[in-house]
């Protein structure tokens, strides 16, 4: 048995759906929603804007100081509707991020659903429990204030502000 996790996480900004779209279907902006702790840094220099099969490499530092090589591809594009990225190498065993723009009542909903699995079996687990699951959770937060100070706006108010909701999923191995 394999656990999937799953991140929910969504924003509302008030503005159009193709300044946001220019903003988040653009990868060097990626930098700027990550937080610093992380060393993010983009090894070579991408394109303007993501299409399918673009595949992107990034040294991050996710744990420990650490350097490690993340390697996604840009795996589906509907333009400035959704994206999606898949890790093909990385440290997680899955990683599956949906990226949705929808326009709602005073600008666009910023929707975000993670699927992530990590290896190491049960050990995994309890790294995910204590360790994974809540850089994960501060990373979106991270995300969520940079980008309301970017372009202000609202967290849906079904939602805690600083806690995107996580839901344990399992899959078959």
């Amino acid at each position: 048995m394999v656990s999937v996790h799953r991140l929910d996480a969504s924003q509302v900004v008030p503005i159009a759906r193709d300044e946001a779209w220019a903003f988040f279907s653009d990868p060097r902006n990626l930098a700027r929603i990550t937080p610093p702790g992380m060393g993010f840094r983009l090894v070579d220099a991408p394109p303007d804007q993501v299409y399918p099969g673009l595949i992107l490499r990034y040294r991050v530092r996710p744990l420990a100081g650490v350097p490690v090589t993340w390697v996604t591809e840009i795996t589906h594009v509907r333009d400035r509707e959704y994206f999606v990225d898949e890790q093909r190498i990385g440290p997680y065993r899955l990683w599956h991020h949906q990226h949705h723009l929808v326009d709602v009542p005073g600008g666009v909903e910023l929707r975000d659903v993670v699927h992530y699995a990590l290896p190491f079996g049960p050990l995994g687990g309890l790294l995910n429990r204590f360790v994974v699951a809540p850089r994960v959770r501060a990373i979106f937060a991270y995300r969520r204030a940079v980008l309301a100070g970017l372009f202000g706006g609202r967290a849906p108010v079904t939602e805690h502000p600083a806690a995107p909701v996580m839901r344990p999923l399992v899959a078959e191995a």
